[in-house]
């Protein structure tokens, strides 16, 4: 099979011309018409939490401080057929080539089907789930060599430290879900990620580090990626010159071979390159064209967490990715909850012209997954062309963005309750939590609930001026203290953050994603807006000391050159 893009034959549904999108629009300006507010629609509407709430497993969904009604969920929803997207979710999830422009298959979700489903899925010749599975029982079978001290480094010291160098996707999935899943790490590893080109990084990452119980996983798919080789390479010179100064070897070229084979491991196709470096090819884990780095940290890509957290709460993790995953393939769309969040987002991008949405997690083990977020959704959605190569017809993508609670309130959270934009956010928290603690006979947990409850509430109903003028409040006051609310918020509330929780929380925005991608007829896989400035990068860096490739910049790009050289150390 060719594997250049071809065009497709048919163009996506412009969802801008269908039915659906043209009552949502005649619904929309209803709605604006009427005034009507969320404190009005909880009124008229006795069962509109019951009829708005949802559960997958143990996370709990409530849709009904959103800025929608049950005409508008019937609305979004025939939207969602008029362009086909239950097709499209199957051609995903049986392998069909849905990323035109690489003329790849899009299976990430094949990454966590159980092994049961071995020979169930066939694509372009291979058993897709044997594949998988072949490299998670290798993965778990190293997990366990290094986890029980089997493995051990040079000098016979068990493995202590996990150094994970990769970029993008093989860096924000990993260090997220580690500091997410911190309470489960129990073999008494601590894992370190490197990803930035800027020498800082790596130079404070390793500070402390012990170099004869550190394992330095190097995490790319072609072993060509710039900034995780350049960065590969300095771990290779500062764990090898540490190895030589405390004796642990002696410095020539078979001990410093023999370090490398024993402190390094890859995660990469690529195993000439692997081999060139001096890895072992027996010690990289391979993963899949079609899967997106942005999707893969439940790939061989998360080989530092399984080290960390071990095989058995691995596979809990990929339990609630599939758990997720069943939902969003089975369930009606009226009650499917990926679906719904996903047009939710929709209807606030193309029929409210809202730009930014936040994710509010209220869980300090959560601190990453806004920054992971951005990346699934923005690199996924930030398109301006359709699948087909045509320009697209409505507004897409959203600027995803967000920190922890209680911290934010603090921070951003005024334009939120009182800015002259609409938000949306989505907050997430945990009915348990693995660090009970009292302040006095207060529950701390309970406190920091609360917040996480009063900010929804405050968000939705707000504060009118006769309430605030009854607070004694002077009237050239009043206006400042006043909160309009109807300001849309979902409340995602789970049991407890567990790896089964963690896994279907990043399967849901996975969906959620695609979702909003079906509707506007884009290619949510590839990203070809990241390769213009890796390009341009190769073709400047010259120019810092080559005259006559300083020549041929802009004037703007020279300027700025020429002040660097000037100012160098």
């Amino acid at each position: 099979m060719s594997t250049l893009p071809v065009q497709p034959d048919h163009a996506p549904v412009d969802a801008v011309q269908t039915t659906a999108w043209k009552a949502l629009s005649a619904h929309r300006d209803e709605m604006l018409a009427s005034k009507a507010c969320l404190s009005d629609w909880f009124e008229a509407d006795p069962d509109r939490v019951e009829s708005l709430s949802y559960n997958v497993g143990d996370l709990h969904f409530d849709l009904s401080k959103n800025l929608l009604t049950k005409k508008t969920v019937g609305l979004l929803c025939d939207l969602a057929r008029d362009v086909r997207l239950e097709e499209q979710r199957d051609a995903m999830l049986s392998g069909e080539h849905i990323n035109t422009t690489e003329n790849r298959a899009v299976l990430h979700t094949a990454l966590r089907r159980p092994a049961t489903d071995v020979g169930t899925l066939i694509v372009d010749g291979q058993d897709v789930v044997a594949d998988v599975h072949e490299v998670l029982n290798r993965m778990y079978a190293f997990a366990d060599q290094v986890r029980s001290g089997s493995w051990t480094g040079v000098s016979g010291k068990q493995i202590k430290h996990v150094l994970s160098i990769g970029i993008g996707g093989s860096d924000l999935g990993p260090v997220m879900v580690y500091e997410a899943l911190r309470p489960y790490a129990d073999a008494g590893i601590d894992c370190t990620f490197v990803s930035n080109i800027d020498p800082n990084d790596l130079a404070e990452k390793v500070r402390g580090l012990d170099p004869e119980t550190t394992l330095v996983i190097i995490v790319s798919k072609t072993f060509t990626t710039l900034e995780t080789l350049t960065n590969a390479r300095a771990a290779r010179t500062w764990l090898l010159d540490a190895l030589t100064q405390c004796g642990a070897i002696d410095g020539s070229e078979e001990s410093r071979a023999r370090a490398v084979a024993q402190h390094f491991v890859a995660v990469s196709t690529a195993l000439d390159l692997v081999a060139e470096f001096g890895i072992d090819p027996q010690n990289a884990f391979g993963f899949w064209n079609w899967v997106g780095g942005r999707y893969s940290v439940d790939s061989a890509v998360g080989l530092s967490l399984v080290l960390a957290l071990g095989p058995e709460r691995f596979a809990e993790f990929l339990g609630g990715f599939y758990e997720m995953d069943r939902h969003f393939a089975e369930t009606p769309l009226e009650q499917n909850v990926p679906v719904l969040m996903g047009l939710l987002n929709v209807w606030y991008v193309n029929f409210l012209a809202i730009r930014t949405h936040a994710v509010l997690p209220y869980s300090q083990y959560l601190h990453r997954f806004p920054a992971y977020l951005q990346q699934l959704t923005m690199e996924s959605n930030g398109k301006h062309v359709r699948r087909d190569g045509t320009p697209v017809t409505s507004a897409t993508g959203e600027i995803f963005w967000g920190e922890p609670g209680t911290n934010g309130q603090h921070a951003f959270y005024q334009l939120i309750h009182q800015g002259s934009q609409l938000i949306p956010a989505d907050f997430i928290a945990f009915v348990n939590t693995a660090h009970p603690a009292k302040d006095g006979e207060q529950d701390v947990h309970e406190l920091f609930l609360g917040n996480f409850l009063a900010q929804t509430r405050a968000l939705a109903f707000g504060k009118t001026a006769d309430e605030v003028r009854a607070e004694g409040t002077p009237e050239w006051m009043v206006s400042a203290r006043v909160f309009e609310g109807g300001r849309p918020t979902t409340s995602i509330f789970g049991v407890e953050l567990t790896p089964h929780t963690m896994g279907a929380l990043i399967a849901l925005y996975e969906h959620i994603t695609f979702v909003q991608g079906a509707v506007w007829g884009i290619d949510s896989f590839d990203q070809w807006g990241v390769e213009l400035g890796k390009q341009m990068a190769r073709q400047i860096t010259p120019a810092f000391h080559d005259d006559e490739a300083l020549a041929a910049q802009d004037a703007s790009t020279r300027s700025l050159i020429e002040f660097y050289r000037a100012h160098r150390r």
